[in-house]
């Protein structure tokens, strides 16, 4: 039996739609977008993905040395196509020990790097890019600034990219080291990939 979508925002049950209303409704935050269970890492679930994506599918690459794709995500359902797309990627932190980063490409408003990143809510917030960015990603030979989030037990970055927010999402959060290499970001939907997958990433669930 397959698993029922839950909100993105807090992971509570959604009523579904209905002959009253086409939306999906959190009891908590009202009308939202549905999250789909996880995909599991591997081919086939990132062509499903890569059909359905209205926004970038987001993966490092070259991953950092040792690192792995470790399962997707995806918000939304099969009218409105997928409004918010999470990769997961895990390997060994920069200073020592496992890590797992998830890089969030979503439409304003939905919510789902806020809630990996322990935010209430759906976006980065108030005051949000009003300083230097702490941190840079490459994304087609061009910097894209990411500023740090004040966020506990995660080290968090938010940015804007193609008119989308981007969320790189790292734990535990002294793996936000990883963050200082700009990494370089390549969309899945327009750069099919030979990646390596790993063990699912528990991070998503």
């Amino acid at each position: 039996m397959r698993t029922a979508p839950t909100c993105p925002r807090c992971r509570g049950p959604l009523v579904p739609p209905s002959a009253w209303s086409s939306a999906w409704t959190c009891l908590v935050h009202g009308e939202v977008a549905p999250l789909q269970p996880p995909m599991r890492p591997c081919p086939e679930a990132l062509e499903v993905l890569r059909s359905r994506a209205r926004v970038p599918v987001w993966v490092a690459w070259p991953l950092p040395a040792g690192w792995l794709v470790t399962g997707f995500a995806e918000v939304g359902d099969d009218r409105s196509g997928a409004v918010a797309v999470a990769v997961a990627l895990s390997g060994p932190s920069p200073i020592g020990g496992p890590a797992d980063l998830v890089l969030v490409a979503e439409e304003p408003g939905v919510g789902l790097g806020a809630s990996y990143a322990g935010l209430k809510g759906p976006d980065p917030g108030h005051g949000f890019g009003v300083t230097a960015p702490n941190a840079k990603v490459e994304i087609d030979g061009h910097p894209v600034s990411m500023w740090a989030l004040g966020t506990e037990k995660t080290a968090a970055y938010a940015g804007e990219a193609l008119a989308n927010w981007l969320w790189a999402v790292l734990w535990p959060e002294s793996a936000g080291v990883l963050m200082v290499e700009q990494l370089a970001l390549r969309d899945l939907r327009e750069a099919p990939l030979d990646l390596p997958y790993g063990a699912a990433c528990p991070r998503l669930a």
